[in-house]
């Protein structure tokens, strides 16, 4: 296996540039997850890597191989996508053995390859069946076991399991997770789903309009993003955000409400436009400084998600316990100084003390 390294990778369709000057490291045997919203460009940067789509600039080195401009089917690169792509009238069989006979593997190495990546995937009783005979998670495993034979540098998967229904996409999380534990494999992974992203990657890269917004562990990202994008995107709900100013006093006001609140970064300067973060989990209903009226009420067993009108915004607070209060309720709650995070509101950028 290899690690992969993107240099100023860029990406233009004509005069409209997808792919914004990407730069990357990935290590050897890492997962790591490309997530972002619908047309941030993560896909378009899974097949610039896999060689399916050209290069307008920039390297891409797998290993320390130059592959920018090698064809797709010698960068020892393997993709499963989001469609299962098997052939209808060919066994799980010969769908697996297919790419290495177009390779022309020799048939011993391609037979033990064939077996050992059915015993991984439990695939073994099944090899003699057609896709229609199967379930979709069983057509995904057949998929995953295509790109395992032939043993590639660097697995590739877009949106493997935006096809399946819910309680099998969280089955299939867990088996791509502890697969990519057996196999210690580079693993690069497409996904607009952040539970997906948090539960299964080593790192994340976060994209938006074709540029890397922040990379870092899962929980790093949840717990320290550099901006309101990356406060936002991670989380459901997400984060809470209220626009507020500094006033003389240090304090923080929020727009909508004659209330000051403690800021959890001193000195900054009166008069500048802030946007206050906090978690759900972390709003503390009570006697608090800001009053909300309750707009929903989730109830969903095991915890409780209040949505409310405050300060001129919406806010969300995570409760662990049922709760009996409804709609139109007034409450009083409160943003705990040391579990909230200033952004600047014109940049977007995260303000650290």
């Amino acid at each position: 296996m290899s690690g992969l390294r993107l240099t100023g990778l860029r990406k233009a369709f004509g005069p409209t540039e997808i792919i914004t000057g990407v730069d990357l490291e990935i290590a050897d045997g890492e997962l790591v997850v490309f997530v972002g919203p619908s047309g941030c460009g993560k896909s378009t940067l899974l097949r610039l890597i896999a060689g399916l789509e050209s290069v307008s600039a920039g390297e891409i080195l797998i290993g320390e191989r130059d592959v920018t401009r090698v064809d797709p089917a010698r960068r020892g690169v393997a993709m499963v996508f989001q469609s299962y792509a098997l052939f209808p009238h060919m066994t799980v069989r010969q769908n697996m053995g297919f790419g290495m006979r177009v390779n022309r593997v020799p048939k011993a190495e391609a037979a033990e390859r064939l077996e050992k990546a059915a015993a991984l995937l439990q695939l073994t009783e099944l090899l003699d069946r057609k896709p229609a005979q199967l379930s979709g998670g069983q057509r995904q495993r057949v998929a995953i076991g295509r790109a395992i034979v032939r043993d590639p540098q660097v697995f590739l998967f877009d949106e493997p399991l935006s096809n399946l229904d819910a309680e099998l996409r969280v089955q299939m999380r867990a088996e791509l997770s502890a697969l990519h534990a057996r196999l210690g494999a580079t693993m690069i992974y497409v996904t607009h789903d952040q539970v997906e992203a948090m539960t299964l990657a080593d790192r994340i890269v976060v994209l938006r309009a074709g540029r890397v917004e922040q990379v870092g562990a899962p929980l790093h990202l949840y717990d320290d993003p550099d901006n309101l994008f990356v406060a936002g995107f991670l989380g459901s709900p997400r984060m809470n955000f209220l626009t507020a100013e500094v006033q003389a006093s240090g304090r923080l006001r929020p727009e909508g409400t004659e209330v000051d609140l403690p800021s959890p970064i001193p000195n900054l300067r009166p008069g500048r436009r802030v946007v206050i973060g906090c978690r759900p989990e972390n709003v503390e209903l009570g006697d608090g400084p800001l009053e909300a009226k309750v707009r929903t009420v989730e109830q969903l067993g095991n915890s409780t998600f209040v949505h409310m009108d405050c300060a001129n915004t919406t806010i969300a607070a995570e409760l662990h316990q049922r709760w009996g209060t409804q709609g139109d309720a007034t409450l009083r709650l409160t943003l705990p100084t040391a579990k909230t995070q200033l952004f600047d509101a014109e940049t977007s950028l995260r303000i650290r003390g």
